[in-house]
């Protein structure tokens, strides 16, 4: 089974991301304070909370970030104006829907940013309900070949764990199957991973998945990909997501 895999697009960019530390390292630790003010300040009972430090630390991340960023979740430690998340819907080239997740500590400044990115690359912003109906929250896992080769998986059989776990969908790309099924039965489904030795995926979290994927020309892949690196620029923005195929 195909299917666009944002995980690719996350690993072509890994060298931009290198390069802009102090960026990605803001996105982190937004992420874990957003994850601690919604469950509590214990990674061993907040599932959210355990995936934002174990991102943060696969990118190495100083500790001392990540305490301060949870007590800041926690409300143990003032500093600054609370963070929330807010989603924008708006429209790329082509019609490409758009989604954007944001952390902001400053709605104002967020929603400016965000609406000039779209307006000078050849998008546009939608009001509210306009894009997110196109999309569904989902588990999302991404397991690499190098992954399953390290480990000497059988993919057939890994296949059916996961689904007896609760996937609902295994998508097939080059480099890396993805795994996708209900929130509700996104913890088991990495459960099942932990039985075959895959401790830590190359990626996984919550995330919106596009309904139904639109097949678009080259030029209009050109576009949103200008588009998609001007948004992610943002400090505020957390993820972005289309329903480009």
């Amino acid at each position: 089974m195909s299917g666009h895999s944002k995980w690719s697009k996350i690993q072509h960019k890994k060298g931009k991301a290198d390069a802009q530390r102090g960026n990605l390292f803001t996105k982190l630790c937004k992420a874990i304070t957003m994850a601690a003010k919604d469950g509590g300040g214990d990674a061993t009972m907040n599932f959210s909370l355990r995936l934002a430090v174990e991102k943060a630390k696969e990118e190495n991340v100083p500790k001392d970030n990540i305490d301060r960023s949870i007590k800041k979740g926690t409300g143990e430690l003032k500093d600054g104006e609370e963070i929330q998340e807010i989603i924008y819907e708006g429209y790329g080239p082509g019609g490409i829907a758009v989604l954007v997740e944001t952390l902001t500590d400053n709605k104002n400044r967020t929603v400016s940013e965000v609406k000039n990115a779209f307006t000078k690359h050849n998008g546009s912003v939608g009001g509210p309900g306009s894009v997110q109906w196109q999309f569904e929250r989902r588990g999302v896992v991404a397991i690499s070949n190098n992954q399953l080769a390290i480990n000497n998986l059988d993919k057939e059989e890994l296949e059916l764990t996961l689904i007896e776990a609760g996937a609902s969908d295994i998508l097939e790309f080059d480099e890396h199957i993805e795994v996708r099924c209900p929130v509700e039965k996104f913890q088991s489904v990495l459960e099942a991973l932990k039985v075959w030795g895959i401790t830590k995926p190359e990626d996984a979290g919550l995330k919106w998945v596009a309904k139904e994927e639109v097949a678009v020309d080259g030029e209009t892949v050109e576009k949103m990909e200008i588009l998609y690196d001007a948004l992610d620029a943002l400090d505020d923005v957390n993820e972005i997501y289309t329903n480009e195929k």
